[in-house]
């Protein structure tokens, strides 16, 4: 490996003790062991990666140190000076659409950012609004406006898709725009609900500056279609916004765009996606059961957790874990009800809580077309609702009640944003994914035993894990079969799932448009 100024690194691995960890004498004292040399002999080092390995009584960290100087590399985002630089339409600020723009200017390109949502402050007071009120602005909310669903659901930046793209180059991106530079260590890295913001509205200022657009408030109604070639949008207000391409960022809780494509006809596909609940339990109990008793080490940070199982040919498992964190009300609309989970920073609310989701096939609907699964997520969503009393409260259960199948006649504390009202979740969810969530929890126990507990509690309904709609593109261009110049990207053309992997796939669309 050579840095930029060609000097040669040499990486190693090193475990050490959380106390160790915590003391610079002790891992330069560990690097020397391992390099066998004396700590005077010890050239420039730095840790360039790091995870907690909690499988046995010992807990380490695993650390990956470099040897040498390195020279860091360093993101330019050039301006766009030309009038007659290519204008690229993006549909939707969420991370798809933001580091697609980052991207279209790196490769001169003007990026035309249009978010029928809010600017990520004002936003926040439409959440606020939100949780005192109960009413839901379907054009801002946790999942619409500048910065997407991510921006207030906690920012967790692990992705298992190293393939489309360079994932430390979104990381670079993050911390030059004010992120924590350990989100570069960090294998799990995540940077925190209060935090990611400020970061945003730094990005938009680059985009800006750098002779990008922004149209917030404005809602795309069509696409402008001429000889098939996509040239730009319609929006609500009756404008007509113009470019040589499209990114369609939209993300996964914008139905009214698969309506606006079945209303024309273009392909659409049904795609699984997961259901399930959310599942609470005290932080404290979670430390106890990862770190092996009482006893562990405060150095530590707020353990987390990832379990999966196999149920009958569905997959049972946690997601967007949040240590330390706090549920929030996730409706886009009335009428329904969802939830999701995020933490701050500090990760102190006392609280973990994690989505359990048991994958959803089009065999498990009975149901055909596009469609099928989208009418299957909407129904849950409402009988949640209903189950809630006909609002956002979040309708829960204790777990131990629910694997009875019976109401819980009292509810645990929780640390959801609203009320929890008691709710037989065990009949509001389909059978075959309560069976599934039976089954996968007795799983979960046995490879977390105490995970099962009277402290447990369950909430409803999580089911924007994903798209179950997929805006299907050429394996090649990108772009939509019927439709060139459109480039279907992100969580809401069903190809990415978080904020890192949108954020790739952003930039790969953005960088099939110059071959075409």
């Amino acid at each position: 490996m050579k840095t930029l100024d060609n000097s040669i690194l040499k990486t190693i691995q090193v475990d050490l003790s959380p106390e160790e960890y915590a003391s610079e004498v002790s891992v330069r004292r560990a690097v020397a062991r391992v390099l066998s040399i004396r700590e005077v002999s010890l050239e420039p080092f730095r840790i360039i990666r790091r995870s907690i390995d909690c499988r046995r009584q010992k807990v380490l960290y695993h650390c990956t140190i470099e040897i040498g100087q390195n020279t860091q590399n360093v993101s330019i985002i050039p301006s766009i000076q030309s009038t007659t630089a290519p204008r690229l339409v993006i549909v939707g600020a969420g991370p798809a659409g933001l580091f697609a723009a980052l991207r279209a200017l790196q490769l001169g390109m003007k990026p035309i950012i249009i978010e029928r949502g809010k600017p990520v402050q004002e936003r926040k007071k439409d959440i606020v609004n939100l949780v005192r009120t109960k009413e839901v602005n379907p054009d801002s909310n946790w999942c619409f406006g500048e910065g997407g669903a991510g921006t207030y659901s906690d920012g967790k930046l692990y992705t298992r898709s190293t393939k489309r793209g360079d994932v430390n180059e979104v990381l670079h991106l993050f911390v030059e725009h004010g992120a924590d530079p350990d989100i570069m260590v960090d294998v799990h890295a995540h940077i925190g609900t209060d935090r990611l913001p400020a970061i945003i509205s730094r990005m938009r200022e680059t985009i800006i500056n750098c002779g990008g657009e922004y149209h917030f408030n404005t809602r795309v109604t069509d696409l402008n279609v001429k000889d098939g070639h996509v040239r730009g949008v319609f929006t609500a207000d009756g404008d007509s916004i113009e470019g040589d391409a499209v990114i369609l960022a939209t993300g996964h809780s914008a139905r009214d765009i698969y309506e606006l494509f079945a209303r024309h006809g273009w392909l659409l596909e049904a795609k699984p996606f997961a259901l399930g609940v959310r599942v609470e339990h005290p932080q404290e109990l979670i430390n106890e059961i990862q770190y092996h008793g009482k006893g562990y080490s405060r150095l530590l940070p707020p353990a987390t957790y990832s379990l999966v199982t196999q149920v009958e040919s569905h997959g049972v498992f946690s997601f967007c874990m949040c240590p330390g964190g706090v549920i929030v009300p996730a409706s886009t609309a009335s009428g329904q009800q969802v939830v999701n989970g995020m933490s701050n920073a500090a990760r102190n609310s006392g609280f973990a809580n994690s989505g359990i989701a048991v994958t959803v096939n089009p065999s498990d609907v009975g149901g055909e077309g596009w469609h099928a699964l989208l009418d299957f997520q909407k129904a849950v969503e409402q009988r949640a609702f209903e189950a809630a009393g006909g609002c956002i409260d979040a309708p829960s259960q204790r777990l131990v009640d629910f694997l009875r199948r019976k109401p819980s006649s009292r509810l645990n504390k929780s640390n959801y944003m609203g009320h929890c009202v008691s709710a037989p979740l065990h009949e509001v969810l389909p059978p075959f994914v309560v069976d599934c969530l039976v089954k996968g929890f007795k799983d979960f126990d046995r490879k977390m035993h105490g995970f099962i507990t009277e402290e447990a509690s369950l909430l409803a309904v999580e089911s924007r894990t994903s798209s179950p709609v997929r805006i299907p593109r050429d394996k090649e261009t990108l772009q939509h079969p019927q439709l060139r110049g459109l480039y279907p990207c992100g969580e809401g053309a069903g190809y990415a799932g978080g904020i890192v992997s949108s954020a790739l796939d952003g930039m790969r669309c953005v960088e099939a448009i110059p071959r075409r």
